[in-house]
């Protein structure tokens, strides 16, 4: 790990001049994307060093490199995290044996089914059940799905980020904006496309034989990892507090010019508060603000809704697939973990409060964080490191020295593996295994070579030579939706 502070790569040496860049030399941060961060954190307000991690790497739509995290002090600075919060990967075990390829191919239909590309409008939810998803995160999806409380505390922060201090569900019910609650009503739990999937893999290989078993994973046990969103409410309630440079769809830019005015005049007190909205949320980017300030809660309070109907509509996925499984392979089946790689946290670095943004980049919740977990309090959060559908995945516990990437993990090494199978750093797979992958507006299914593991070991061993990240076991795709 670099602590870059010297005249060749960083100017100054006070936490607003310094990054913090976990890399090695054999897998070296992205210079276009290290520029990038160099130049967002300039005269922030930081609690600690900003972070770039593994898999680091920059996109021309968003303001700030993917595999960050950035703690402020004293403000909330949308830009450093996703317009859409609340995306994330879960992890599900299952208690049979490999299904044939009709078995799998029956399960994606039936998946598209459920959620058809292009998806419907179908409405899912009511209004109030939008507000209490909102409001009570995991909670509402557990009763309304019927998911089992143990599978609840699989999700991160048992799915709930709580309300209360920030005027409770009442003021949800008051502040969100009702083309959002209607919004948010239709597309609930809907998985796929792009870079989202829904992927079958078995355990090849148990690295931490310990941790394994109480985690109640084995070699050769059938796996499916998932990896989806938050629904619309997070990125609505994201738009509404700034432009961001992800051009949204026209429909949508079409709501916000009516409703973000609404919004924001609407319930001000003052032609102060008139002054001050505008030009935090009407300038032409996503400006900070305080976070001790009434702005500070009305923004605070919309992260928080945000993360729990992501919370929710992630979980209701579960159940739909949950159900699926059962169905199509007569499996019985348990969340292992359901992590989040898009958030806005209030945390304590370096012993002081602090805002901490992550953007494609995992919080990493240790052992002595969680006691009262009955597996997590000895093994840490899990973590899932996942490459590619044409490569092995990794699930992974919290590193000795943790504390050395502000708690923060990279969420994947697709970005690697690409750069490494362009370069010829990785080939075929010596074993020649494939692939089954099924189009997710088609469903045609075709048979896809997959690559050696050199990228995704890189990326694991720059975690684990850090101590960032432990890996347990090593997971093999078979089949995916994408």
């Amino acid at each position: 790990m670099h602590l870059v502070k010297d005249q060749r790569r960083e100017s100054g040496s006070g936490p607003s001049d310094r990054l913090n860049v976990v890399d090695s030399p054999a897998l070296p941060a992205d210079p276009t994307a290290l520029a990038a961060l160099r130049v967002g954190v300039r005269g922030v307000d930081l609690a600690a060093p900003a972070v770039a991690l593994p898999d680091f790497h920059f996109k021309g739509d968003k303001e700030m490199p993917s595999s960050i995290a950035v703690a402020t002090r004293e403000t909330i600075r949308p830009v450093f995290s996703s317009t859409s919060l609340n995306c994330g990967m879960a992890l599900v075990a299952l208690d049979v044996e490999r299904p044939a390829e009709a078995e799998v191919g029956e399960f994606f239909r039936r998946f598209r089914d459920r959620y058809p590309f292009p998806p419907t409008y179908r409405r899912d939810l009511t209004r109030e059940e939008v507000i209490r998803c909102a409001a009570e995160g995991s909670a509402f999806a557990a009763e309304r799905f019927q998911v089992d409380s143990s599978d609840v505390d699989a999700v991160e922060l048992g799915g709930r980020i709580d309300v209360d201090g920030l005027g409770g569900i009442d003021r949800v019910r008051r502040e969100l904006p009702w083309s959002v609650q209607q919004l948010s009503r239709i597309r609930f739990g809907t998985i796929g496309p792009s870079n989202h999937f829904v992927e079958l893999q078995e355990v090849a290989e148990v690295i931490d034989p310990h941790a394994a078993k109480l985690l109640g994973l084995s070699l050769g046990q059938i796996t499916l990892q998932y990896h989806g969103g938050g629904g619309s409410l997070p990125g609505e309630l994201g738009l509404l507090f700034g432009r961001r440079k992800r051009k949204p769809a026209r429909q949508v830019r079409v709501q916000m010019a009516v409703q973000r005015p609404l919004y924001h005049f609407g319930s001000a007190r003052s032609a102060g508060d008139m002054r001050r909205r505008r030009s935090l949320y009407f300038s032409g980017d996503a400006p900070p603000v305080e976070r001790n300030t009434r702005e500070g809660e009305r923004l605070a309070l919309a992260n928080a809704m945000a993360m729990n109907y992501g919370f929710a509509f992630r979980l209701s996925s579960y159940a739909s697939l949950r159900s699926l499984l059962g169905t199509c392979f007569g499996a019985g089946s348990r969340l292992v973990v359901d992590t989040v790689h898009n958030s806005i946290y209030d945390e304590r670095i370096n012993d002081q409060q602090a805002v901490v943004h992550r953007h494609n980049a995992c919080r990493i919740f240790p052992a002595a964080t969680m006691r009262h977990h009955p597996v997590f309090g000895q093994t840490g959060q899990p973590l899932l490191v996942p490459g590619t559908n044409r490569t092995s995945s990794y699930l992974c516990i919290p590193g000795e020295h943790a504390d050395r990437a502000m708690y923060t993990a990279c969420h994947g090494a697709g970005t690697v593996v690409g750069d490494f199978a362009r370069s010829g750093a990785s080939t075929l797979d010596p074993h020649r295994r494939t692939t089954l992958r099924f189009d997710c507006r088609s469903g045609r299914a075709e048979t896809v070579p997959q690559l050696d593991d050199h990228a995704v070991d890189a990326v694991v061993g720059v975690l684990r030579d850090h101590g960032i990240a432990q890996p347990v076991v090593r997971l093999r795709p078979f089949a995916v939706q994408n």
